[in-house]
């Protein structure tokens, strides 16, 4: 539960929470077997979930510039830990996103044309600082850009538990590289699900105005991230080349995904942001951390990884 002080310094976690330790971890992922439409005979419900790898590479960069701005104002030596972890976990999750774009590139379809777009709104729009000369202070700026974080983490904690217990998608016997990246970043997801809150919450000023930006973080950033992706979907399916065209993106192929359980349920997605208005709300109320943490030990990409680190050290 959250804290009710105010203020720089306010324990914004459960003990519990804060006590847990985030790292980021190694992992190895071989993209050379994996087909275009990884969910066989999927191609809606493919290019819906692949538009995780148009936005992602930008926008946890973007996280890791905004929180290396804001770490001066963090006085609390376990948050700073934590939020440091944060950063080295979202920087992975950057790096082998952008991996995946490349081997979409290598299939022929080529997503630059749109992720231009997200590059000029995480660099421009949401950068150091206002855009078009806005005469907004640097700290409060800072704190706005702060709670923008902190609302899209709440949605990915909430996709990353989907995924984790999406059996739909084990059914649908999906590409199993793309399955556990996936799967590994969701966990790691809902394993740092509190920090950008507690990041805020630490910096985001004291009383009714650290809550009204909270609250306007999520109202801009709800309908930002329907319209991104669904033009994102959209623009796979368009530029698919083993589609040619035949295909457009459409809700009535997206509800068919969801009744099979390959995307999340519009009902639980839309229920989360009611739960982020709540005075008393904390992120770790959302998802399962032990679930997140048991499929991290498992997680093959994970594995493959320590296991090269491994065989490293034991070379003369």
């Amino acid at each position: 539960m959250s804290s009710t002080e105010d203020g720089p310094g306010a324990d914004t976690g459960s003990a519990s929470e804060r006590a847990y330790v985030i790292a980021p971890r190694r992992v190895s992922f071989d993209w050379r077997e994996t087909p275009l439409h990884w969910i066989p005979g999927e191609p809606t419900a493919t290019h819906v979930i692949n538009v995780l790898h148009l936005l992602l590479p930008a926008g946890e960069r973007w996280f890791v510039r905004v929180f290396k701005e804001a770490l001066p104002l963090v006085r609390d030596p376990e948050l700073l830990q934590q939020v440091k972890g944060f950063m080295g976990q979202e920087a992975t999750h950057s790096v082998q996103h952008s991996y995946v774009l490349d081997h979409l590139a290598g299939q022929d379809l080529d997503t630059a044309a749109y992720t231009r777009h997200v590059d000029f709104l995480f660099e421009k729009l949401l950068g150091e600082r206002p855009p078009f000369g806005a005469p907004v202070p640097a700290r409060e700026w800072l704190r706005f850009r702060l709670s923008v974080v902190a609302a899209i983490e709440q949605f990915t904690a909430v996709l990353g538990d989907w995924v984790l217990r999406a059996d739909g998608l084990d059914r649908a016997d999906p590409d199993a590289v793309m399955l556990d990246l996936l799967r590994w970043h969701g966990a790691e997801e809902v394993e740092h699900r509190a920090v950008a809150f507690d990041m805020y919450q630490h910096c985001g000023g004291a009383g009714l105005p650290r809550y009204a930006r909270r609250i306007e973080g999520m109202v801009v950033v709800a309908p930002v991230m329907l319209w991104l992706w669904a033009w994102g979907a959209s623009y796979l399916i368009r530029h698919d080349p083993q589609l040619a065209g035949r295909l457009r993106y459409s809700l009535r192929e997206h509800n068919r995904a969801v009744a099979k359980g390959l995307l999340p349920d519009w009902r639980e997605l839309g229920a989360a942001i009611p739960r982020y208005f709540r005075r008393s709300y904390h992120p770790s109320q959302e998802g399962s951390l032990r679930r997140a943490v048991e499929y991290l030990a498992t997680s093959p990409a994970a594995r493959a990884a320590a296991g090269a680190v491994g065989r490293s050290a034991l070379r003369p």
